[in-house]
């Protein structure tokens, strides 16, 4: 990623949590790992990005009532505003465990500045590195397929719910890792 068409991700001396270096003349932006006291900020920016008509979609249905992960799940911050979020959560299909990306969300003001590139890569990160072999997600392709993730053929998994099968998108963070993994999704636990 060139420092003009994105930000690129760097340690900071803070610790953990991560600094998105932006283009010149655009705030500094940090990653850092989700904490409970987000979760109404995200709430709201969720409801300005997607709009009461989110909570009918399958992915919502698979994540209703379940905690996210935080240890993998994001969010990016300028100051003290919550500027972008990316939750994963625990699901399943057969005896595969695997994670469900999103909803992987960005204020409007901060669109197309690879916030989510950066928050999605992170959790990615997280995931491999606490064991995870699987995500899946529902979203668009030509976004996603930069991250690793490719479509799954039509029919092969299922989830609770209406979803157009070309957005259905899972990601091997250890190679052959969907090999026989078919069948529904559901919660994990």
């Amino acid at each position: 990623m060139s420092q003009n068409s994105s930000p690129s991700v760097s340690a900071t001396e803070a610790g953990p949590a991560a600094a998105l270096s932006a283009a010149p003349g655009l705030p500094a932006l940090g990653l850092r790992p989700l904490a409970a006291s987000d979760l109404p900020q995200i709430e709201k920016l969720d409801e300005r990005a997607f709009g009461p008509g989110r909570f009918a979609r399958t992915a919502y249905r698979l994540r209703e009532g379940a905690a996210p992960d935080f240890a993998m799940s994001y969010v990016a911050h300028v100051g003290t505003l919550l500027v972008g979020s990316n939750i994963m959560t625990r699901v399943r299909c057969g005896e595969a465990q695997m994670m469900l990306l999103g909803p992987l969300t960005v204020e409007p003001a901060f669109r197309s500045r690879g916030i989510g590139e950066a928050l999605a890569q992170r959790s990615l990160e997280a995931a491999r590195a606490a064991g995870c072999k699987l995500v899946l997600l529902v979203g668009d392709e030509p976004y996603y397929a930069r991250l690793g993730f490719k479509r799954v053929a039509p029919g092969r998994i299922s989830l609770p719910g209406p979803v157009d099968p070309a957005r259905v998108l899972v990601c091997e963070l250890e190679p052959g890792a969907f090999e026989g993994v078919a069948g529904p999704v559901r919660k994990a636990g």
